[in-house]
This record gives structure tokens, C-alpha cells and sequence, in this order.
């Protein structure tokens, strides 16, 4: 085993559990599109159409290119540090042990999240589907399933991802064909190709189009979660960035069809009935009844999917600082030495997605992970041009690009969409900061004793 690839276990030469290295690179690829999902852009369809003012297809590519300089800098950070601390380990080993501190403090609200935000979406509409049941007991069974999954290990909660992937790959495909059915019968082939449904010039402005594009970022948000892999992985050097961009461009061709089909079906001058419900709108158009009720209970499925594999991606990235002693060993650092999977995170978010679903608003969630995403996202980008451009000099030909050009303009669009956010979701997401800057302060004796004595490695 390599220097970069031993784990703190390992190179002290003890017999500690360790993750198992059994992830390929299709895995990862099939990891990162399940906490994505191909269907991503169901539920902000609607309002990605109405903001841009019909120009949904076009704002999905630019939020791709935003996404894509970012997925370029995870890979990059992940070949110089492949551990399962991700954004934590990546800030603290290129920039500074405060700034990982805070960054892996951040995306906490990002991956531990997640899974909360699928749940209570889920008891959410499983209580309007089956109403005899109470909401409490929907929100229990959902974050038991969900953590028995990834307590059985990586493996099984790979190969839980691939059948979750395979329906909703399958709603997507079936959308396209059933969309592309309808407008050959109803209105030709020339119904089917329409420019103006990606720019229309009469329509079209920068500034709706920026806006709605930062909305439609939601849907490629989690494609960072491949990186917290890199312990499960057989080959991390190799295969992160290759899987973390492939997530990204799948997606955005996913997305790109299935909002332009969208507006093939339902114009952009007709208003409709609900931004927020729109997909299923369109869905009964193509399909009737029967693809209208398929579609719910996909969009049932893709936050199940979500959830498995965001909390899969967030026990990693809690072992990462829990394993440094940022955040206590006994319960973070720990590895299950059956399962080789870090129980206790993965047990104690399964609470908090039950407590939670029961206390907080799905609104105030989304709010919540939408700010830690984006610090994570700033810091990784500029971890790059830190690690690869200022300490190891690497700045001939290509390079200038690669680890100084590009991750700067990925900091500066992710900056961009970060200041965009409302000011409620700031007010939070900088309460959150606060609270971990006085931990931090106190774990440090007010920032004078080094992170090192803490007993990182």
C-alpha cells in the first residue's frame, strides 16, 4: 500500500478496522447520479422555466458549467489526499487546519442534511398517499430502512443505489420517449426541434438566466459525495475525478433533455397551474394517469435513493474529522469491525433524520444545505490553486489552467451563486459558522493551541 493511500491505521501499524477498498469506478459513477438522481429536475422544472423565462434547457448547461470547474477541483484534491475526509481534508491539508475545520463544519449541513431533507419529503407524501397512517411513524421507518442499509456496509449500499438508479433511469428514459411520442403525433417533427425553446431572443435576458441557473445548481448538488468515497474505493488516484465529472456531464444531459421536452410539451407562454408541480403537469400530458402516478412515486424513490447514498457520503466525511480528533473518536473515528462501516455516524443520523423530520421545516432544510454546499465548494476550488499552484510549483503549459485558471473561476461562480441565496438561509448557514468557530475556539484554547496537539495526524 502506498503512503497516500494508508490510512491513519495503517501506518501506525496497528490492526484498527479500516474501510474496504471494494468501490469501481462504475460504482462510483452509479453513487454519484443516485445522490444526484436522474431525476433531479422534476421538482424545479417548473420554477427553473419560470424564472429564466422559458429558458430552463439553457440555464441547466450553465449551471453545468459552473458545476464542472468545481467536480475538476474534487478530483484533483482527491489524487493528493484520497481519505474519506473529502472537503475537511482537502481545506485543512491545502490552506490551513481552521479553514478544513470550518469547511468540513459547513458541509455538515450539506451531507448530514440531506438525508433529513429526503425524509421529510417522503413522510411528507406518504402520509398524503396513505393518511391512515401517522406522519411520526413514516418518518421512523424511513430513517431505520435507510440506516440498516448503510450499517450493512458500502457494498450493500452500493448495490441498494444501482436498483434505486435503474428506476429512476428507467422514469427518465420513459419521460423522453413518452415526450417525444406526443410531440411527433401532435405536432411533427418540426414541433419536436425547436431553437427557440433553448434561446429565444425575444425572451431572453442574462440576468433571469444567472438567477435561474443558481436554482437549477440544485440538481447537480451531491456529485461532491464520490469524493468521501476514497477509502471504499479500489483505485481513488484513478477514478474520483474521472466519476466526479462523468456524474456531472450525465447529468446535465439528463436535465438538459428533460426540461427541453418539457417545454416542447407545455410552451413557455402558458402559465402553469403550480411552478412547484409542474413535471407532473407535463407527465399527464404524455402519459395519462398512469405516467402521472409513476411519476409521484419516483420523485418517492429518488429521495429514498438520495438519502441512502448522502448518508453513506456523510458518515465518511464525519469519520474523516472524527478520526483526527476534531470531532470526538469514540463515536465519529469509530469503524465497525464486522461491517467495516462507521456505525455510530451512520446510527446517529439516522436519528437526527427522525428527530428531525418531527421538529424542523422542509424549507428551512433546504436553506440550510444550500449554504453549506456552497462554502465547501469555494474551498475546494481554492484548495487546488494552494496545493497544486502555490506549494508544488506546478505551473508549465496546461497546468496554468488546470490548478490556477479553472479552480478560480470555479471559486468565483460558486461565490457567486453562494451570494445569490436569501437572506434567511444566510442568517443561518452564518449562525452554523459561528457555533463551529466557538467550538473550535474552545477546542483550541482560543485559537493558541495548534490542531495538531489535538491529536491529528
Amino acid at each position: 500500500m502506498s503512503e497516500a493511500l494508508q490510512t491513519p491505521a495503517s501506518k501506525e501499524g496497528t490492526s484498527q478496522p479500516q474501510l474496504r477498498r471494494v468501490l469501481s469506478r462504475s460504482d462510483l459513477v452509479i453513487y454519484g447520479l443516485t445522490i444526484i438522481t436522474p431525476t433531479a429536475a422534476y421538482p424545479v422544472f417548473g420554477i427553473v422555466q419560470d424564472v429564466s423565462r422559458g429558458h430552463a434547457a439553457l440555464a441547466y448547461m450553465a449551471a453545468v458549467v459552473a458545476m464542472l470547474f468545481t467536480a475538476a477541483s474534487y478530483g484533483h484534491m482527491a489524487a493528493a489526499f484520497p481519505s474519506a475526509g473529502s472537503t475537511y481534508t482537502y481545506a485543512r491539508r491545502a490552506l490551513h487546519d481552521y479553514v478544513g475545520f470550518l469547511s468540513g463544519w459547513s458541509m455538515m449541513l450539506d451531507y448530514v442534511l440531506v438525508p433529513l431533507l429526503s425524509g421529510v419529503y417522503v413522510a411528507i407524501t406518504a402520509t398524503r398517499l396513505v393518511p391512515s397512517v401517522p406522519y411520526a411513524v413514516w418518518a421512523f421507518l424511513f430513517a431505520a430502512i435507510i440506516t440498516l442499509v448503510n450499517v450493512r456496509g458500502i457494498r450493500v449500499t452500493a448495490n441498494a443505489s444501482k436498483w434505486l438508479m435503474l428506476a429512476m433511469t428507467v422514469s427518465a428514459v420513459l419521460f423522453v420517449a413518452l415526450a417525444i411520442r406526443w410531440a411527433l403525433m401532435t405536432l411533427g417533427m418540426t414541433g419536436l426541434f425547436q431553437q427557440d425553446l433553448v434561446l429565444n431572443p425575444k425572451t431572453f435576458e442574462l440576468g433571469p438566466l444567472m438567477t435561474a441557473a443558481a436554482i437549477g445548481t440544485l440538481s447537480y448538488l451531491g456529485f461532491d459525495a464520490v469524493s468521501t468515497l476514497a477509502e471504499d474505493t479500489r483505485n481513488p488516484r484513478r477514478d474520483i475525478g474521472f466519476a466526479t465529472i462523468t456524474v456531472c456531464i450525465l447529468q446535465a444531459g439528463f436535465c438538459f433533455l428533460i426540461t427541453y421536452l418539457a417545454a416542447v410539451v407545455w410552451p413557455p407562454a402558458k402559465p402553469f397551474p403550480n411552478v412547484e408541480t409542474a413535471i407532473l403537469d407535463v407527465s399527464g400530458i404524455i402519459g395519462g394517469t398512469p405516467m402521472f402516478g409513476f411519476t409521484t412515486i419516483i420523485l418517492l424513490v429518488a429521495a429514498i435513493a438520495s438519502s441512502v447514498t448522502s448518508q453513506a457520503g456523510a458518515s465518511r466525511l464525519l469519520l474523516g474529522m472524527g478520526r483526527d480528533g476534531i470531532l470526538p473518536r469514540n463515536i465519529f473515528g469509530y469503524i465497525d469491525p464486522v461491517h467495516s462501516t462507521p456505525t455510530r455516524s451512520i446510527y446517529l443520523m439516522g436519528a437526527i433524520s427522525f428527530v428531525g423530520a418531527l421538529l424542523i421545516s422542509f424549507q428551512l432544510i433546504v436553506e440550510l444545505v444550500n449554504f453549506g454546499a456552497f462554502v465547501g465548494f469555494i474551498m475546494v476550488n481554492l484548495s487546488v490553486v494552494r496545493h497544486y499552484f502555490v506549494r508544488e510549483k506546478k505551473r508549465g503549459g496546461l497546468d496554468v489552467f488546470r490548478y490556477l485558471i479553472f479552480p478560480s473561476l470555479g471559486a468565483l461562480v460558486c461565490a457567486y451563486v453562494w451570494s445569490s441565496l436569501g437572506v434567511h438561509s444566510k442568517m443561518l448557514g452564518f449562525s452554523w459558522l459561528a457555533l463551529g468557530i466557538c467550538y473550535l475556539a474552545v477546542m483550541t484554547k482560543g485559537f493558541r493551541r495548534p490542531m495538531k496537539d489535538l491529536g491529528i495526524v
